[in-house]
């Protein structure tokens, strides 16, 4: 103690510096649950979270937010998201149309015997 002051050995951190600190270095937290019985495994769920500025993510290689079209306006305003939500029902209900006429085969030739 020096002139009625006491000294810390230790230098204190707010959590404005610990979280500017963990968003420069990005934080990876990893777990995996898994429930057994009578060594089956009945389920497994594998976490994984990442914690990081956009630019530490961007250097790391993760951008799924650019792409993204409820994220991005850009990816909206190019309406790419909406042609391969198009693009998708389309081709569901190509599969559906074909299987129904599979269906309707199948129920001829089943009278036909």
């Amino acid at each position: 103690m020096q002139g009625g002051q006491i000294i810390h050995g230790t230098q204190a951190t707010n959590l404005a510096d610990i979280l500017e600190r963990v968003l420069d270095k990005g934080v990876v937290i990893a777990g995996d649950v898994r429930i057994k019985l009578l060594d089956i495994e009945l389920l497994t769920l594998q976490l994984r979270l990442v914690i990081a500025s956009v630019d530490k993510a961007k250097e790391m290689g993760i951008d799924w937010w650019q792409l993204d079209p409820f994220l991005s306006s850009r990816v909206r305003e190019n309406g790419k998201g909406r042609e391969d939500f198009e693009a998708i029902k389309q081709r569901i209900e190509q599969l559906e149309a074909c299987q129904t006429r599979r269906d309707g085969r199948k129920k001829r030739s089943r009278k036909r015997v």
